[in-house]
């Protein structure tokens, strides 16, 4: 008796976490995002079918340390006169059961492109990891939504 009490306390306790984990629809993912680091800002938006996502923000331009930011780390010498404002750095994500899957990271700070997948941890917090061939060999980066392409915390 004590053990068939157990088993369904258990399983209440399983069916309501699973019922409880929150859903998100493939536009959620949608608008201003501030690294972990709080150095940039990356707005996500949708092109056809894809996700991608462009720097909008950048530490250094705001507080005056430097007026454009080049993308001095890329391995084309000819793009290392570019400006990281405005570049796309993420590319290709489609959103596939809760997450948005198969896309590409570029690092400006390393000059180098990673595999991607972005998943909602809540409506305000993005966990984005980057790899090199399987999920398992990367590393997980979590940003949080802002209102518009100022972070928040230098909002009036």
């Amino acid at each position: 008796m004590l053990m068939k009490k157990i088993f369904v306390i258990l399983s209440l306790i399983s069916f309501s976490s699973f019922s409880l984990a929150e859903k998100f629809s493939a536009d959620d993912v949608l608008g201003f995002w501030l690294t972990k680091e709080e150095r940039a800002v990356i707005q996500i938006y949708k092109n056809g079918d894809k996700y991608e996502g462009k720097l909008v923000w950048l530490i250094d331009v705001h507080t005056g340390k430097k007026e454009i930011v080049l993308d001095d780390k890329n391995p084309d010498q000819e793009l290392q006169k570019r400006s990281l404002q405005g570049l796309v750095n993420l590319r290709g994500f489609k959103f596939d059961e809760g997450e948005w899957v198969d896309g590409e990271i570029y690092d400006p700070k390393k000059g180098k492109t990673y595999s991607a997948k972005m998943k909602l941890k809540n409506q305000n917090e993005l966990h984005l990891r980057g790899y090199i061939g399987i999920p398992m060999f990367g590393r997980t980066s979590e940003w949080k939504r802002q209102k518009n392409s100022l972070p928040n915390k230098y909002q009036p």
